[in-house]
């Protein structure tokens, strides 16, 4: 991978970077922030950059790296440049704490973790609250370099100004913290590998960053950097934090919620576009109420100045329903081209379903007739089954609410269909209808069971569409299998 630019940002062309630690997969809550700088960068003509935060050596791996990867182009959130992975510029890290010792705006801690955890220990013990106590920021330079020419470990800190540190931030709007509640800042641990902040800082100066977009939790981290910043000379980048995603329970969005990787939601079914436009609206919304928008509406509509500063619970069940809104524009050979795994996985893919072959355009109007109520990709391997096989069950649910144990109205019905000629919807009806009335029924009692005789579900799209595409001979035969059933059901009572 390449190194990342240098260089000093052209003035007025916005860059952000999306920065994952491959530690884990690409979940939600990243997703959205990669999202939001995509749509930021877009929206301004602006350069999206990919950096992998790979300095924890011990957790970051290559697949979820390549996770990371593989959610961010399911969802078609493209980079401008890298990815640049950041362990490849710990020099450069290095040299720019090595720098701040030079100019006294950092120091050598002596202090192991043992002793600091036992300062630590004893202030709680004590009752009040601890931060690092400075016991080596007056250490002279001789004395400091006397201890690690001895073989001691030292780690380096960066001096914290006193003041307030402020910024505007976009989202939020001003921002501020004392410096009193910053401990000195941990620049380089005692075996020399750079922190988070400053590699950040580090990296973000390499990359002319000119906007972070980050979570909220990263907010305790910005008066750190920005600090960092300034002890380096350089203006830091505009920042705008975003809301946390919460699960049902107004909780911060976790594994107890249930899926929480983005690839995750792509094999439960869901459309990368459904995906995305789901995810834009978690915090963010164009106004005047739309919720379905292409790509290019959302860039043209995207300011950080409109994101809700509390945080959004992920709603599946809306999830669910804009990801329907998106099956029903897809036409229905691309459906077939993303189910046809999980067709033949369930054994229901054969050759004359298949392109050129002789049922497909058949099938193809039964993808188009599932459409409607299919609210996730899998939903066309159910609800496909009656029609391409007649092994498939009554539903218990149907059963409960239409079936008894009188089959007469269904022998009264095959015979009425027997003879429609041509068999048509319209042709279909009229002969239920007709029949219902001759005996004095409501026609409900006969379109109910003749669903569950059909397809053996309560619900499925309109029954005379559903008789027409299974064709008269299969109909009547499945009639006869439900004659069969309640005549045994009322042998059994």
């Amino acid at each position: 991978m390449p190194n990342p630019p240098s260089g000093t940002a052209t003035p007025g062309r916005v860059r952000v970077r999306f920065a994952p630690s491959p530690t884990g997969f690409l979940h939600v809550g990243g997703a959205r922030t990669a999202l939001f700088n995509w749509l930021f960068a877009r929206r301004h003509g602006g350069t999206f950059v990919l950096r992998i935060e790979d300095t924890d050596q011990e957790r970051s791996t290559e697949e979820s790296v390549r996770t990371i990867l593989e959610g961010l182009g399911w969802l078609g959130i493209d980079w401008d440049e890298g990815p640049f992975f950041q362990s490849r510029n710990v020099q450069a890290h290095r040299a720019l704490a090595l720098r701040l010792l030079e100019e006294r705006k950092a120091y050598y801690c002596f202090c192991s973790a043992a002793e600091l955890e036992a300062r630590r220990a004893a202030a709680e013990k004590a009752g009040s609250a601890w931060k690092y106590d400075r016991l080596c920021v007056n250490l002279s330079p001789e004395e400091a370099r006397r201890r690690l020419q001895g073989g001691e470990p030292a780690a380096v800190r960066f001096l914290v100004p006193e003041g307030t540190v402020a910024w505007d931030d976009l989202v939020h709007g001003p921002t501020s913290f004392d410096s009193a509640v910053l401990e000195d800042i941990v620049l380089l641990r005692s075996n020399g590998s750079p922190t988070y902040n400053l590699s950040c800082v580090s990296d973000d100066v390499a990359m002319r960053v000119t906007h972070v977009i980050r979570g909220d939790d990263h907010i305790s981290n910005t008066p750190k950097q920005i600090l960092l910043y300034r002890a380096a000379g350089l203006e830091p980048p505009r920042f705008a934090h975003l809301p946390l995603i919460l699960g049902p329970d107004k909780k911060r969005l976790s594994k107890r919620h249930g899926a929480v990787s983005v690839t995750e939601y792509r094999d439960k079914g869901y459309l990368p576009e459904a995906m995305f436009n789901f995810l834009a609206l978690l915090g963010w919304s164009p106004g005047e109420g739309r919720e379905k928008m292409t790509r290019d509406e959302m860039i043209a509509a995207f300011r950080l100045e409109d994101i809700n500063k509390k945080g959004s619970v992920f709603d599946e069940q809306k999830l669910e329903w804009l990801n329907s809104q998106y099956i029903n524009d897809l036409a229905p050979e691309r459906i077939v081209a993303l189910v046809r795994p999980q067709l033949e996985a369930a054994g229901l893919l054969s050759a004359d379903i298949e392109e050129g072959g002789a049922r497909r355009a058949w099938f193809l109007k039964v993808i188009t007739t599932l459409k409607a109520r299919s609210k996730r990709l899998p939903d066309f391997v159910r609800d496909a089954r009656p029609f391409l096989t007649d092994d498939f069950e009554y539903s218990e649910d149907a059963v409960k609410r239409y079936l008894g144990t009188d089959g007469n109205r269904m022998r009264a019905l095959r015979a009425a269909f027997e003879t429609v000629e041509p068999f048509t919807e319209e042709a279909t009806e009229k002969a239920l209808r007709a029949l219902a009335e001759s005996r004095g029924d409501k026609a409900a009692d006969y379109i109910h069971p003749l669903r569950v005789a059909l397809v053996g579900t309560a619900v499925s799209p309109g029954v005379f569409t559903i008789l027409i595409l299974i064709g008269k001979e299969r109909a009547l035969r499945r009639i006869d299998r439900l004659i069969a059933f309640l005549d045994s059901r009322a042998t059994a009572t």
